[in-house]
Parts: C-alpha cells; sequence; structure tokens
C-alpha cells in the first residue's frame, strides 16, 4: 500500500487516497492512523484470524455511515478508537443474546476488552449509542457535535469506569434525573455545553460528586 511504515510499530496511511483497510497491515502494528481517506466501511472480521495488536485506531475524517462494532473479536488490545468527522448516524454496539440452547446462551461476551477511549464527534447520530456498557474498560467517551436530543435512563447504565462524558454541542432537550447517577467514578467532566435545555438540572447535579467533578453547561437555551 501507499502508507508509511515504522519498524512495522506504527502505521500511517493518513491522506493516502485509500478507500478501503489494505490488507497488507502488519498485526504487531501498535498505531494505525487512516485518517482524511475515502474509506466507507470498515470491518473488524477481515480475516486477521489471530488478533491484531493494534492499541491506537485513528479513522477520523472518512465517510464511513454505518459501522458495527460487535464483530470485534480481532482486536483484544485496542485502547482508543478515534471515529470523529464521518458521517455516522448508525453506531451499533449491542451484541444479539444467543437462543436458548445454543452452545453460547448464559456466556457473556467482552467486546473490545481493552477499550479506553471511544470518540465520534462530528457526526450524525440522533441518539446515545446502545450497548456502551458492553465495553468494559471505557474511561472517555465523546460524543460532541452530533445530533443527540436526549439522554434517557439506560444509556449509560452500567458503565462503571466512565470518567469523562463529553455531549457539548448536541441538540439535548431532555436528560433523565438518573442519568449519571450511578457513575461513580465520574472525575472529569460531563460538558453538556451548547446544548438546548431549557430548564435547570438540580437532580442530575446533586447526584453527582462535585468534589471530583467539572460539569459545563454554559450556551444552553436557559
Amino acid at each position: 500500500s501507499d502508507c508509511q511504515w515504522d519498524e512495522e510499530r506504527v502505521v500511517n496511511c493518513s491522506f493516502a487516497g485509500i478507500s478501503t483497510i489494505p490488507e497488507d497491515i502488519s498485526q504487531t502494528a501498535v498505531t494505525a492512523d487512516f485518517s482524511y481517506n475515502n474509506i466507507k466501511t470498515f470491518m473488524c472480521a477481515d480475516g486477521r484470524n489471530e488478533g491484531w495488536m493494534v492499541k491506537h485506531l485513528n479513522l477520523s475524517n472518512n465517510l464511513i455511515s454505518e459501522l458495527s462494532l460487535t464483530t470485534c473479536r480481532n482486536l483484544p488490545v485496542l485502547e482508543t478508537l478515534n471515529l470523529n468527522g464521518n458521517a455516522i448516524h448508525t453506531l451499533t454496539l449491542d451484541i444479539p443474546a444467543p437462543a436458548p440452547g445454543s452452545k453460547k446462551y448464559g456466556e457473556v461476551d467482552r467486546l473490545l476488552p481493552a477499550l479506553r477511549v471511544l470518540s465520534v464527534e462530528r457526526n450524525n447520530l440522533n441518539a446515545v449509542p446502545r450497548g456502551l456498557s458492553l465495553l468494559q474498560s471505557l474511561q472517555t467517551v465523546r460524543l460532541s457535535s452530533n445530533g443527540i436530543r436526549q439522554i434517557e435512563l439506560n444509556d449509560f447504565q452500567n458503565c462503571s469506569q466512565l470518567k469523562d462524558i463529553n455531549l457539548q454541542n448536541n441538540k439535548i432537550t431532555k436528560i433523565h434525573p438518573d442519568a449519571f447517577r450511578d457513575l461513580s467514578k465520574l472525575q472529569v467532566v460531563v460538558d453538556l455545553r451548547e446544548n438546548a435545555l431549557t430548564t435547570p438540572l438540580p437532580q442530575i447535579l446533586i447526584s453527582l460528586n462535585f468534589f471530583q467533578l467539572e460539569v459545563g453547561l454554559s450556551n444552553n437555551a436557559w
């Protein structure tokens, strides 16, 4: 491919004019940058049978509109996933429950077990992706500059490791009072600036730990 290599540890395919992930990417690459290309689809299960050892994957500023992470079984050490600046309107995380009687019934799948940072800024999401709780190591989720309209009770439920949530510059008008209640490790910021909130959120704020947490609420409709 036209990518640049650094001893097979860093792969730089940024501005390479590619429309698909090259097949000759080394499984030993730790950092892979595919930003600013014409990639429309990304499939985790692409034939790398033994697992791809990439820790930092950059797919920002491409043409991806739909993405499913449910098949990502070959990225066991991925820590950061950058999807900023695409056209994503559907991001699937949920794993369909196995049918009763099947060999996998009752088992709990671990999706991207090492992922700490998921960044999906400047896309076309109109809701928080379902299934974030399956990302058991997730600490930071960045969803700014989308079209998210409300925060439901279950959007961040069981995301026990979350420390930082960025929801700036969306169209949020409604937040469930208990949406952030069980996120005991939040310690950086809940960023709700530049949304469409019209009423104060005392119940939500009371449930958060102000000794550790910064909450951004400026530039709303109130």
